[in-house]
């Protein structure tokens, strides 16, 4: 009896232990799948606020310090994600890293400015700020024909002229990224400014068809010949709509004589000749390997509070104070190239037109996820 008892026994305890261990197994499998769940939904939340402009810690926060949703803990799991997603192309949130400044071989600043994105308010500052932060401020004369593709002795000539002010200076000229060090010319802290692609172009549509533009071209050069009037009243929708040649937009298609003004991307490709074919890959590789490499900030100007706040940290020898003096000096009173005559524009036209600026949104995106990048990593916990 007491060996049939000792048979039971030795049958019945291993079976309920091996019940008893696949019943935890499936239990913490359980609870590790709704822990990650979990997890993941929190970071894809997390991701999800990084990526929206409005919710990234503000310029302003920067600045006074107060901002309570940026806790260490906060910034390191964020600068994770923003390390681990595909979205986020560059390596480093380290701010010196981000800081091409630190690239510069001689203390001036050169603004290759882009039409029609704010430049003429940005020089402006820059004017003021010169006063303020004793530094030079140069500027190219007005061009009766202004060409902003260079050939390459026309660019050497260029970076020996910017070269030979008295440190520390500004100078400021519509033209193609140039590459100082290819001449064997110290580099300067490269500066500029970017646009949505799309208002821009609407922007400078009207900009070249308004009457005060040619009143001042007149004043300058006397003998210019005024356009047709037809061609003044041509209004943009009815332009694109009706394929016109002028805002069609096509692929591939080049326009040179004073510089392709459709593309902002083409005053930070170069002045190569691969950067003259209109929305191609090869040029937009070009323009963003000018930024990451060269530029110290590419200023957004539908965020000019991020823009203004990155360059007071990061050049600060010439934008301290900067934020300041835009909002006491600038912004109150600034009408600077505001066009009465440009008229709205409907969405549905819009549409149309980014079919065919695919490229130059995706340079635009680029530029402000930089932008946001630096912003993002003042507030970064320094590594010990």
């Amino acid at each position: 009896m007491m060996d049939l008892f000792t048979q039971h026994r030795r049958m019945f305890f291993p079976k309920r232990a091996s019940e008893l261990v696949a019943l935890i197994a499936i239990s913490t499998t359980f609870f590790l799948f709704l822990h990650t769940r979990d997890l993941n939904t929190r970071l894809r939340e997390m991701e999800i606020k990084l990526l929206q402009p409005d919710d990234i810690v503000s310029a302003n926060q920067i600045v006074s310090g107060n901002s309570a949703p940026a806790t260490p803990t906060r910034l390191r799991a964020m600068m994770k994600l923003l390390q681990s997603t595909g979205r986020f192309q560059m390596t480093s949130l380290e701010p010196h890293q981000l800081n091409n400044t630190r690239k510069a071989a001689q203390e001036i600043l050169f603004f290759n400015r882009v039409p029609k994105v704010g430049s003429q308010t940005f020089m402006e500052l820059l004017r003021l700020l010169s006063m303020r932060n004793e530094f030079g401020f140069h500027q190219d004369r007005v061009q009766r024909v202004e060409t902003i593709r260079l050939a390459p002795e026309d660019q050497a000539a260029l970076a020996a002229m910017v070269s030979s002010y008295e440190a520390p200076s500004v100078y400021i000229k519509h033209v193609c990224f140039t590459n100082f060090s290819e001449f064997g010319i110290p580099e300067p802290i490269y500066v500029n400014l970017v646009r949505d692609p799309i208002e821009r172009v609407i922007s400078w549509y009207y900009y070249v068809r308004a009457p005060w533009y040619y009143v001042e071209r007149k004043i300058a050069f006397p003998d210019i010949p005024l356009p047709d009037p037809k061609w003044l009243k041509k209004d943009f929708e009815h332009c694109v709509l009706s394929g016109d040649r002028e805002c069609r937009y096509m692929k591939g298609a080049k326009k040179e004589g004073i510089g392709d003004h459709r593309r902002q991307s083409m005053f930070f490709c170069g002045h190569h000749e691969d950067c003259t074919p209109f929305n191609t890959e090869g040029a937009l590789q070009r323009a963003k390997r000018a930024v990451e490499q060269h530029y110290a900030v590419v200023g957004v100007l539908e965020d000019l509070n991020t823009t203004l706040t990155v360059l007071e940290h990061y050049i600060p020898r010439f934008f301290e104070g900067a934020k300041a003096v835009y909002n006491n000096e600038i912004k109150m009173y600034n009408t600077i190239n505001r066009n009465a005559f440009k008229p709205p524009v409907s969405e549905a036209v819009k549409d149309i037109v980014r079919k065919n600026f695919t490229r130059e949104i995706e340079f635009y995106e680029f530029c402000k996820q930089r932008l946001q990048k630096q912003l993002y990593a003042l507030r970064l916990p320094e590594k010990r």
